[in-house]
């Protein structure tokens, strides 16, 4: 069932947002709803959010928790930061991938009201001025002309959330089409698993070639593809082996019938995961 997440600065009242949520669907539908965030899972804040390594696990975590719990009949609030761009679009991945609605509900607030909010909290629950600063900073606002973040519900200190427009936007939408990499198809060829191989390792090799003459912001053209690779920085052999081994294993399990479009599959692939 749908996906909710929540966004904001740290201390924006999206705790308190989700749970104004959870309450309202518990009482208006027959639905369990789940809350999965930063307190569930026993983040903690200031030494998480001090390590981009720890940070990136801790999103890794929560991405896992929801892809655990979104199904059929349930809805599913993520209650995070959520504030990078590209995490939102993976979110937006899975959901198409699991076929069900979501939305975005932004609790927009100034850097000062969150700072004001923070040092009101318990001590324990407090973010240092320091990693607040540094994610104020690092916010990457939501753009309701990205599909990944619409359809988008702002809302301000003083509003009343918009039950029924937040309800009709994750129960009367149709769920986002897969995308052709993510489709199930029945396995025909018996030379797949070897094609598989080969047309993924020319790639990463045409990747790893063409960056000797390229500059960040290129695009690059992979033979046999009709998709271009969007090099936003050096990507290393090590991550890209490492994308490779994922791509086939998802793909034994969802193997595609037209050998053909295995390459524009893991390009499209590789752009959604190299950030």
């Amino acid at each position: 069932m749908p996906l909710i997440v929540m966004c904001g600065y740290p201390c924006s009242g999206k705790t308190q947002r989700a749970e104004e949520l959870k309450k309202y669907f518990e009482q208006e539908t027959d639905r369990k709803v789940h809350v999965i965030g930063d307190g569930a899972l026993g983040i903690e804040r200031n030494t998480v959010y001090a390590d981009s390594q720890k940070e990136k696990n801790a999103r890794a975590a929560l991405k896992a928790a929801v892809e655990r719990k979104v199904n059929k009949d349930d809805i599913v609030i993520l209650d995070s930061l959520n504030y990078i761009k590209g995490y939102r679009y993976e979110l937006y991945c899975l959901i198409k991938h699991t076929q069900t609605p979501h939305c975005l509900v932004y609790c927009l607030t100034s850097a000062e009201v969150s700072s004001t909010w923070n040092t009101s909290r318990d001590a324990t629950e407090r973010y240092t001025q320091e990693i607040l600063d540094a994610l104020v900073l690092r916010f990457e606002a939501p753009d309701s002309r990205n599909r990944w973040d619409s359809p988008l519900f702002t809302i301000l200190t003083d509003d009343t959330l918009p039950f029924e427009a937040i309800s009709d936007a994750i129960f009367k939408r149709k769920a986002p089409p897969p995308n052709q990499s993510t489709q199930s198809q029945p396995l025909s060829s018996s030379n797949f698993l070897h094609e598989l191989d080969k047309i993924t390792q020319d790639v990463l090799m045409a990747i790893l070639n063409a960056q000797k003459t390229s500059v960040p912001g290129d695009l690059i053209s992979v033979p046999g593809t009709t998709e271009k690779i969007e090099l936003t920085r050096s990507f290393n052999m090590a991550e890209l082996r490492k994308l490779r081994r994922q791509f086939i294993s998802y793909t034994k399990m969802h193997p595609t019938e037209n050998i053909g479009h295995i390459s524009n599959m893991f390009v499209q692939y590789l752009n959604k995961s190299l950030h």
